[in-house]
């Protein structure tokens, strides 16, 4: 007999299924359509499979759906990452009473078609970032789902990197005010994938497809972090972007094997780099780069964030660890303290491994289930929001509109009311 719903669940049908993940088997279950897959749909799903095997979860997110745009494709991706089901049509699958939440990992383009259409049927939402192409797009967007949480239905764009846990752990010590008044801020994310100009015109490369280049794929989440660590939003930004390889080979049209046409080539329309900086609310300054033509560096995210007693500095490259300065300390005592982020009292950690033991990109997907799941459950507003998602396209769209009109600083509009982020697990 299927157990009762379980109190405080909003608004959505409780599943009981047949092979239990983890924990009692009267467990609800939230079902998932993925829509796109990719690297994105592989990371999302490494996600969904194992955050109910190592958190003891209030219900179970089941892998039912996997959309793509071709058949084929879509079967075999469902049968190495584990989804139940597959379909090549989008609008059928968020309209679906047997659906409880659509996750978005398409290209920026389809975000807001597919975000509004499954908010307004009901489904909880995970966006996948840039929230949207252009700063228009992701208003819309915040405002359906500012709609849609009040009859208790979500939104949470996937901002993963806020939930590596020594990134959590120094928007911890921030907040408890361990380096005291926030000065400076200096953040960069380096990549060199785009560096041989042979690399073909993938969709990454098109504006009307990504929205942007460097600056949105991967400047988006220098600014998210910069913002989640620092508790302070940017208020302003001056900077220059420029594109270094303006046209590549195009991608074969009818191979559908990833092949190229060797002889023909088409115009890259975004930034290969965007280099700004940036004032905060409180009167910080921040400086930012964001590239695809650093060459050596494979995915470098490095963010310090220096403040009158101290310091704390963080590098995707060394993920298990947070570097921290006590400006406070004795003089002989001073310098920066690599703290090994691994133990349980950390952020996450509990569930894991013992002490050392490091963890790897992938944990920040399980730890995004994670922290939408309970959230959904709770009926609370997972974070970020897509208001926070607004609020970096709106940073986003004044540098560009900063480079493009060689304005020495261009105001960010000022963001839509959100709920505040809840404390980390």
């Amino acid at each position: 007999m299927p157990a009762a719903p379980a109190a405080g669940i909003p608004r959505f049908r409780l599943h009981v299924p047949r092979f239990p993940e983890r924990g009692p088997v009267d467990t609800p279950s939230l079902r998932i359509a993925m829509i796109g897959h990719g690297f994105m749909g592989a990371a999302h799903s490494q996600g969904w499979r194992t955050a109910p095997r190592f958190f003891d979860l209030p219900a179970r997110p089941q892998m039912a759906l996997l959309v793509g745009r071709t058949a084929d494709s879509t079967a075999a991706a469902a049968e190495k990452w584990g989804w139940a089901e597959t379909s090549t049509d989008w609008r059928a699958a968020v309209t679906r009473d047997d659906i409880d939440i659509v996750d978005i990992v398409t290209p920026g383009s389809s975000h807001v078609e597919i975000a509004l259409a499954a908010l307004a049927a009901g489904k909880h939402v995970l966006c996948e970032k840039p929230l949207a192409n252009t700063a228009d797009e992701a208003e819309a967007m915040a405002d359906a789902a500012q709609r849609a949480a009040s009859s208790g239905v979500f939104a949470m764009v996937g901002f993963t990197y806020r939930r590596v846990p020594a990134a959590t752990l120094a928007r911890d010590l921030v907040a408890e005010g361990a380096i005291g008044e926030i000065r400076q801020v200096r953040a960069a994310y380096l990549q060199d994938w785009l560096v041989d100009p042979e690399v073909p015109l993938a969709w990454r490369l098109q504006k009307h497809l990504a929205g942007s280049g460097a600056l949105g794929d991967i400047g988006a989440h220098a600014v998210d972090l910069a913002q989640f660590i620092t508790g302070q939003r940017l208020t302003s930004v001056s900077g220059v972007m420029e594109t270094f390889v303006k046209q590549r080979p195009l991608l074969a049209s009818s191979s559908g094997l990833g092949g190229t046409a060797a002889s023909e080539r088409g115009a890259v329309t975004v930034d290969d780099i965007a280099l700004f900086t940036g004032r905060f609310e409180n009167g910080a300054l921040g400086s930012f780069e964001a590239t695809r033509m650093a060459t050596g560096r494979k995915n470098a995210l490095r963010i310090e964030v220096a403040g009158s007693h101290g310091a704390v500095s963080f590098d995707l490259e060394d993920l298990n660890a947070l570097d921290y300065y006590d400006a406070t300390a004795p003089g002989p005592r001073q310098g920066f303290t690599r703290i090994l982020v691994t133990e349980p009292e950390h952020p996450y950690l509990s569930a894991w491994w013992p002490a050392g033991h490091m963890l790897g990109y992938e944990h920040g997907f399980t730890h995004q289930a994670k922290d939408f799941v309970e959230a959904i459950v709770a009926a609370r507003q997972p974070e970020p929001s897509f208001a926070a998602g607004l609020q970096v396209q709106r940073v986003l769209a004044a540098v560009e509109h900063s480079a493009g009109t060689g304005s020495a600083w261009t105001t960010v509009a000022a963001p839509i009311p959100e709920t505040a982020p809840e404390p980390s697990s």
